[in-house]
């Protein structure tokens, strides 16, 4: 995939929710709220303006089938067209983007979202994923996937647990400056590593905490986007990939997914330096040992340096490259398949100058990757800048 056809920016962004549990907010109320406050930071009315929406749900989640059919309404678009992604909100961007670059729109709407303080059996509901034949008749917690994984990426690179554990006490600590953020915490290495096990050697610490939250991104083509505001965020680059569904084919170590999804967005970007390339970075975390993962797998540093380079204190704020200012999914709670839309929520304001006391000085660029989670091998990358 090349360049992009034509400029696509980011030019409202809204949320709601971001807590551990909300019963004084329905999923539609939730939606209501971050689509109001994107259409008002855009400076668009819905009926008048947008062309259409893009929406990234899941059934088993929503506990409804056809779950884009609850969309238009709180989202004040009726009768305008929806394009559900059965995926993560950072596929749900690309959707976007993809359909503003090829002219079938020039303003959309990407929304996605978490209720996940409404499902009681999260864990039963995720294992409907695996491989109905062979594994799912084994009756066994998905996390054990997580457990695995992490077992071979610390052989494999030679990673310590207490490098894991670092990257733990980093985002929760940067959840701190963060008022989206529903677990900020202020813990040692030793409290991650003593933390009861889930799936050895995966601490309870090490894994995110899921939340309730919503996220409304307004997309546009170049031009309207410059008449609507001067703080537009361009899109430089987008990609995305699946390694292999089963769990006996794909990579256990390196993230393949990210690292062709990378690839991709870094060629439309004209990037050939990502680690020079970058302000700051907002990648998936859901389990610990994946920010250190990941950022191999995006090129960022080479594997079994990630450890190091976290323990260095190069990914702090005030580090060489600042990764998850926000505090991650480990820090704002993991929001199921809007979890990826939440990192980019962070870049934006982060591009804006709009971050508070968390702000990195200066952005003019961001990276931004998701992992859709377990079981799947699925990520997104985009890459964000201040300048077209």
């Amino acid at each position: 995939m090349g360049r992009l056809m034509s400029e696509v920016a980011i030019v409202g962004v809204g949320w709601s929710g971001f807590r551990s549990i909300t019963p004084d907010l329905s999923f539609r109320e939730m939606m209501f709220e971050a689509a109001a406050m994107a259409y008002a930071d855009a400076g668009i009315h819905p009926r008048r303006d947008l062309d259409g929406l893009v929406t990234a749900e899941e059934d088993f989640h929503e506990g409804i089938a056809i779950s884009d059919e609850y969309v238009p309404d709180q989202m004040g678009a009726v009768l305008k067209s929806v394009h559900t992604i059965a995926g993560d909100g950072l596929q749900a961007l690309a959707a976007g983007v993809m359909q503003i670059a090829a002219g079938a729109a020039r303003i959309l709407a990407v929304e996605s979202h978490s209720k996940a303080s409404n499902i009681q059996n999260l864990p039963q509901i995720t294992a409907l994923a695996m491989d109905p034949i062979f594994q799912r008749p084994l009756d066994a917690h998905p996390l054990f996937i997580a457990g695995l994984e992490m077992r071979r990426y610390l052989e494999a690179t030679r990673t310590s647990l207490e490098h894991v554990a670092r990257v733990v006490v980093k985002n929760r600590r940067n959840a701190m400056r963060n008022p989206r953020a529903a677990f900020p915490a202020d813990l040692t290495v030793e409290d991650v590593l003593r933390s009861e096990p889930l799936a050895e050697p995966l601490t309870r610490l090490m894994a995110a905490e899921p939340a309730d939250g919503c996220v409304v991104i307004v997309l546009a083509r170049g031009d309207i986007a410059r008449s609507l505001t001067d703080r537009a965020i361009w899109i430089r680059g987008i990609g995305w990939a699946t390694d292999s569904y089963t769990l006996e084919g794909r990579d256990w170590e390196g993230a393949r997914y990210l690292r062709r999804a990378a690839e991709i967005a870094y060629q439309q970007a004209g990037i050939r330096s990502p680690r020079r390339a970058f302000d700051l970075v907002e990648i998936d975390d859901t389990f610990a040992y994946k920010e250190l993962q990941h950022l191999e797998a995006l090129g960022l540093c080479r594997p079994g340096e990630a450890g190091w380079w976290t323990a260095e204190g190069a990914t702090e704020i005030g580090g060489e490259l600042p990764v998850n200012p926000s505090g991650g999914c480990l820090g704002e709670g993991h929001l199921l398949d809007a979890s990826g839309l939440a990192r980019l929520l962070e870049a934006v304001l982060q591009l804006r100058g709009e971050a508070g006391p968390r702000q990195i000085p200066h952005a003019g660029t961001a990276l931004v990757a998701s992992w859709r989670g377990l079981p799947t091998a699925t990520g997104a990358v985009a890459v964000l800048s201040r300048e077209p």
